[in-house]
């Protein structure tokens, strides 16, 4: 029998991975945010959406940039498709270097950007301009603006000094699964597993079996303005008896930064 395995937040060396336990190093949260000379730079993670499957737009009334995105269902064993809806990114201010959630209002919002989606990740540079004279250090985080995605108290996951065995989901994805592990008994004994490394490339997961246990790890280069790239490890199935099981009988399938399993029965 092969049986999945139970998400488990905190890692032995204490990193905390906030909303991807199979991340081992690396930028935490699903968002990242960095203010450039004339420009904003935005990584976000949007698992499983291929490179034509999103929709980027600015809404200037609201100072707030929009992104909608859908990751199909890539397979006949995924419990359905995930759609990202509305998800709306406001400029917040800076305070002597503490990140505040007061929108910026200095500027003229942002006046167009540049997109690249690839492997799951969304990177926006977006251009914007200001009225100031000189120009202030506002833009320096990016926060969600809907009122329907809820943080529980004090677990913003944008947040780098959050601490906890607390697992928090995609709060953006407004159809189907939240969580970057998803797995389905099949009627033969066997297990399929489907898991989110956002930025891994097709080619830089590595499936391995020791011990009984079923691994998966992932490389995530950093790209464009990334603070970092972002390592994945972790188990995903676990084999009721340690039987040396041939890595070429599990099939895989990866694609736009998540890889699926099919493990057969033993």
């Amino acid at each position: 029998m092969v049986v999945p395995v139970t998400l488990d937040p905190p890692s032995p060396e204490g990193f905390y991975a906030i909303n991807n336990p199979f991340l081992v190093n690396g930028p935490k949260g699903f968002l990242e945010a960095m203010t450039l000379e004339d420009e904003s730079y935005i990584r976000f993670d949007l698992p499983g959406v291929p490179p034509d499957g999103v929709t980027v737009y600015l809404d200037p009334p609201n100072k707030a940039v929009c992104i909608l995105a859908d990751a199909p269902k890539e397979h006949k064993y995924d419990s359905s498709h995930r759609n990202y809806d509305g998800t709306r990114l406001r400029p917040k201010l800076n305070y002597r270097g503490i990140n505040t959630k007061i929108p910026c209002t200095c500027c003229e919002f942002f006046s167009g950007f540049t997109s690249h989606m690839a492997d799951g990740v969304l990177r926006l540079i977006l251009t914007k301009h200001h009225t100031s004279t000189p120009r202030p250090p506002c833009i320096y985080t990016y926060g969600t603006a809907q009122s329907h995605h809820d943080f529980p108290h004090g677990t913003d996951p944008n947040d780098p000094n959050l601490t906890g065995p607390i697992l928090i989901p995609h709060i953006c994805v407004a159809q189907g699964s939240q969580m970057p592990y998803e797995s389905k008994r099949l009627q033969n004994g066997g297990l399929y597993v489907r898991v989110d490394m956002p930025g891994v490339p097709s080619d830089n997961f590595t499936v391995s079996v020791t011990n009984g246990r079923v691994k998966v790890t992932g490389e995530a280069p950093a790209l464009s303005h990334d603070s970092a790239g972002r390592f994945y490890s972790g188990d995903v199935a676990i084999l009721s008896t340690p039987v040396d099981l041939p890595v070429r009988k599990i099939k895989t399938i990866a694609k736009n930064g998540v890889i699926r399993l099919v493990i057969p029965p033993l």
